[in-house]
């Protein structure tokens, strides 16, 4: 906490803004949960469903596996897996050891798995016989100080019925496991009588998880997250659902090895009692089954998600009218498509904020009530969010002007992992350590905030500076339009111009030159586009956030770098 604002009066979240909140070992959030209800439905996988009395049962017993695999503080399990109950199990079951878990992405390449697990010092990895993941992390065992693989197979969290046909067609994907002492059978962990006593956990001061950043601006580095860094933002994003008494079925399609998943999902609907229904990964028929089937009641996810459930013919066939909030991060969400979204759904669809290095969440809009489109929303309960000048972080950024976005609360990373200089990382306001998320902002006067822009993505144009976003904004006004990316390429007289690279919306025909022609009748001169470049898709990160970096090297590339 770090004192009160003048916009504090127009909160607008239930139960204020100026409060505490009280952190405790993220396993410890799971044990409440089943303690008070053990035969509430937690997870549902494919038609699996588990009471939390099964996941808490299986989290003892897999943390009685890890101890006995030396699992202790400091000691490092991966979780190398898409959304599957092995994921919940091994991530509180880690943790419950005493251990800190860290996330690695399913889409990672061999070499990326293996910089990553150097990096963080990972011996222990968590992963399913998959031929695509097998096969990726394998050569990473014989490298890297990796020293044991768990591993699990699908047929072992499925419905009886769906592993036989599961048998039959998918034989072929599974790998061939080699048997000896450096690869354990997932059964074999969780096969040890529940552990009794447990690590004392520090929530403060121990590490819970290593959470690795997308990589989209530079090398990937490893956030430290404490046990409080995380069960405190579950609180705080539970904290603003203003019907906490309501049924809580949310849809868990968002990886959780992101760590906006592994929050708003999985940590806050564990502590909320809710269920879980998870999904492998996205396709849009097997989400509006789920939402249908479970009478899903939040669904958080990336603008590109929703766009492709709003672009889907099926859309119509499905009831989705038990759908009350819908939560959208990782980028910006264009203003047509949420009110196209929300049209077609009658759920809510809210903008919210948040970093890798913030445990996922800082900002979102009030589920209920107008909130401010465009905006990312008013700061979360006890967080602190405020603008420094842009080109000198000591002072603050000059009234009613942009500034860089700084964040303080009880949710921000300790630091990164191996990186003992903060410089840069951290500016200190007040006496309080704030994070630079490196995104230029606004704030009004009723405390929501605005991103204007991506430091590093700022585009100078002859001396003047050109946000990639405001050029997006003017081109997502044309329905032609279905996803826009800005970036800058050289250009020898202005030292950089802008050039969009557009998709379109189905059935739309529209040129590259006349698009060319309406952006730059619709922005500023300086602002202006030398091309329009039409594509079937644009690069995206791997929960599906558009991604400048490949379209960057691409023409860097045409120039020789």
């Amino acid at each position: 906490m770090t004192g009160a604002h003048p916009w504090s009066a127009h909160y607008a979240h239930p139960g204020g803004w100026d409060r505490s909140f009280a952190p405790c070992p993220v396993p410890d959030l799971l044990a409440l949960s089943a303690a008070a209800l053990p035969d509430g439905p937690c997870l549902d996988f494919l038609g699996r469903r588990y009471t939390y009395a099964q996941v808490h049962d299986l989290v003892r017993r897999a943390a009685a596996g890890f101890v006995a695999l030396g699992v202790k503080r400091g000691v490092k399990v991966g979780l190398f897996l898409p959304n599957c109950p092995h994921y919940v199990i091994a991530y509180y079951g880690a943790m419950l050891a005493g251990g800190t878990v860290v996330n690695f992405s399913p889409l990672y390449t061999a070499s990326e798995l293996a910089a990553q697990v150097e990096d963080s010092g990972t011996t222990i990895m968590v992963t399913l016989d998959v031929t695509q993941l097998y096969g990726t992390i394998a050569p990473v065992l014989e490298q890297a100080g990796l020293q044991t693989l768990v591993i699990g197979n699908l047929p072992e969290v499925l419905p009886f019925w769906k592993r036989i046909g599961y048998g039959v067609l998918k034989a072929g994907e599974r790998a061939s496991i080699p048997q000896d002492e450096r690869h354990i059978p997932f059964a074999a962990l969780i096969a040890q009588s529940p552990i009794v006593r447990t690590p004392v956990i520090d929530p403060v001061n121990d590490v819970a998880l290593l959470q690795y950043t997308g990589g989209t601006t530079g090398v990937p580095k490893g956030a430290v997250l404490t046990h409080a860094n995380l069960t405190i933002n579950a609180m705080q994003v539970a904290a603003v659902d203003p019907h906490p008494e309501a049924p809580d079925r949310i849809l868990g399609v968002l990886p959780f090895f992101h760590v906006f998943a592994n929050t708003t999902v999985l940590n806050r609907t564990i502590l909320r009692g809710g269920l879980i229904v998870m999904l492998p990964r996205f396709e849009a028929k097997a989400v509006l089954t789920a939402l249908a089937q479970h009478r899903i009641t939040a669904l958080p996810g990336v603008p590109t998600m929703y766009r492709a459930l709003l672009d889907d013919p099926a859309l119509t066939r499905f009831d989705v009218s038990s759908l009350r909030i819908c939560i959208s991060g990782g980028a910006p969400l264009p203003q047509e498509l949420k009110a196209a979204f929300e049209a077609k759904t009658g759920a809510q669809l809210v903008e919210g904020y948040g970093l890798t290095e913030s445990s996922g969440v800082v900002s979102v809009n009030p589920y209920e009530g107008a909130g401010k489109p465009g905006s990312i929303g008013q700061p979360l309960p006890a967080t602190d969010i405020r603008l420094i000048d842009k080109d000198n972080p000591t002072l603050p950024a000059p009234p009613d002007e942009p500034g860089e976005i700084v964040v303080a609360g009880p949710q921000i990373m300790r630091g990164y992992h191996g990186h003992a200089d903060d410089t840069g990382v951290f500016v200190t306001l007040d006496g309080v350590r704030f994070l630079r998320t490196g995104d230029v902002g606004t704030i009004d006067a009723e405390g929501y905030v605005c991103v204007v822009d991506r430091l590093k993505d700022m585009i100078v144009v002859g001396g003047f500076k050109v946000f990639p976003s405001r050029v997006e904004d003017a081109l997502y006004t044309l329905p032609a339009v279905r996803e826009a990316l800005v970036i800058g390429i050289p250009d020898i007289r202005m030292g950089e111009r802008p050039k969009a690279f557009v998709t379109l919306t189905p059935g739309s025909s529209v040129t590259g030159e006349a698009l060319l022609a309406y952006v730059n009748a619709h922005v500023g001169k300086h602002e202006r586009v030398v091309a329009v470049e039409i594509r079937d898709s644009l690069p995206k990160t791997m929960i599906g956030k558009l991604s400048r970096k490949e379209l960057v090297a691409e023409e860097l590339a045409k120039v020789g770098g």
